[in-house]
């Protein structure tokens, strides 16, 4: 029951500073969406121990683990636009490889990167 109590404070939080975050760039006309600039945040305050990892673990890994649930209304939404994937279909699908197939090489590229960098200071 701890768990879960500290979990849905540790969501909380993160929903908060989603929020806060998105008023903050509408109030600055920032061109990027507030959560993009949270992941920077929280990334940065992990890197300089200002946020500790075990202070928001539990209710990110939830989060990570009910991933794929966050994107059934965007797939559910994309029913309306049904007249635009029967005339644009083939050219969004290519859109949509390619930029899949540059993440995971990307993702792969980097995660091999901080690996290697990792397997080196071990040394």
């Amino acid at each position: 029951m701890k768990n879960v109590i500290i979990g849905s404070l540790q969501v909380a939080g993160f929903m908060l500073l989603s929020l806060l975050l998105d008023r903050l760039v509408d109030w600055l006309n920032i061109g990027i969406p507030g959560s993009i600039l949270g992941i920077v945040i929280v990334f940065i305050l992990l890197e300089t121990g200002i946020l500790q990892l075990e202070w928001i673990e539990l209710g990110a890994n939830w989060l990570l683990a009910e991933l794929l649930l966050f994107f059934i209304p965007a797939a559910v939404g994309i029913m309306k636009f049904f007249p635009m994937l029967e005339s644009d279909g083939l050219q969004i699908l290519a859109v949509v490889l390619i930029g899949t197939i540059t993440v995971m090489v990307t993702s792969g590229l980097t995660a091999t990167l901080i690996s290697s960098r990792k397997e080196r200071k071990r040394i």
